[in-house]
């Protein structure tokens, strides 16, 4: 999933209504639906008041919405749309991720291991979606190298000097954690039955990565692609549809390039390497970083 360049741009204080409407007024309808919601003028006027906002600069005088809530509008309506249309039918339960995963891995015939969850007992296995990234960006790389878990910091140089090294250790790296020209963080949470603070956290780690290269963007004029793939319907939809809105979010501020839910890591991985790769020859190359 991309950005879609209406959102795109828009001033932090736009997110911040966005944010304010949606932790006062709700980001699900309430009752039994299941569906994200669509914030109108009025709900959007209630949220204002019980926060003791000025609910002035969402209604004119002659009661149309103004520009700043017309814009909002159109902004809760596409993120109800994408996620309750798009989102909820990519993202995958355990059983259909095992199945992708097997049909995947007999296709491609990866050389590198697949790595394993931390699971205990039956719950222990391959980790399916890691295990996806993993084989796609093999069959993909076009021999370039990859760092498929980074042991170290994510560091930017210039003329050889540190001028920017990532607070937390990423996911993955291409094609190396040193001057890569990407970044990635999985979150897969298969085998979750409630969705706790540690789910919870996994989001506001990404915002954190997020926020850190959009400062070395407009300071240093570095562009270094951040990307998010998670999976689980249960964890994901059943339980945390608020937290699929934040990453919405998260993706139109421009702290994420894109999010792969589920299915896409299949369906958007090879058109990702193949824009890395491109973006990696344009530099004139790399050398292999020691695993």
């Amino acid at each position: 999933m991309r950005p879609d360049e209406r959102f795109l741009n828009k001033p932090k204080s736009f997110w911040a209504c966005v944010r304010s409407i949606s932790q006062t007024g709700g980001y699900t309808q309430r009752g039994g639906s299941k569906s994200v919601k669509v914030h109108d003028l009025a709900s959007m006027r209630e949220a204002f008041k019980a926060l003791e906002l000025r609910d002035e600069v969402l209604r004119q005088a002659n009661g149309k919405p103004t520009s700043l809530a017309a814009e909002l509008m159109e902004y809760f309506q596409y993120r109800a749309d994408v996620l309750n249309n798009h989102v909820r039918v990519k993202l995958m339960d355990v059983d259909e991720a095992r199945q992708v995963f097997s049909a995947l891995n007999a296709k491609l015939r990866p050389s590198r291991a697949v790595p394993m969850n931390k699971q205990k007992g039956e719950k222990k296995s391959e980790a399916y979606l890691t295990g996806m990234v993993n084989m796609l960006i093999e069959a993909h790389a076009e021999g370039l190298p990859c760092n498929y878990d980074p042991r170290s910091l994510t560091t930017i140089t210039e003329n050889g000097v540190p001028i920017r090294t990532l607070a937390r250790r990423v996911d993955g790296a291409f094609p190396t954690t040193v001057n890569p020209v990407a970044v990635w963080e999985i979150k897969e949470y298969y085998y979750t039955t409630t969705f706790g603070s540690r789910v919870a956290d996994g989001v506001y780690e990404s915002l954190l990565d997020g926020m850190e290269v959009e400062e070395l963007r407009e300071s240093e004029g570095i562009d270094v692609k951040h990307y998010l793939m998670v999976d689980s319907h249960f964890t994901w939809w059943e339980c945390g549809r608020s937290y699929l809105c934040r990453m919405v979010d998260m993706l139109h501020m421009g702290y994420v390039d894109e999010i792969l839910f589920g299915k896409e890591v299949v369906e958007e991985m090879p058109r990702i390497m193949a824009e890395l790769v491109q973006m990696v020859r344009d530099k004139g190359g790399v050398k292999a970083e020691p695993d």
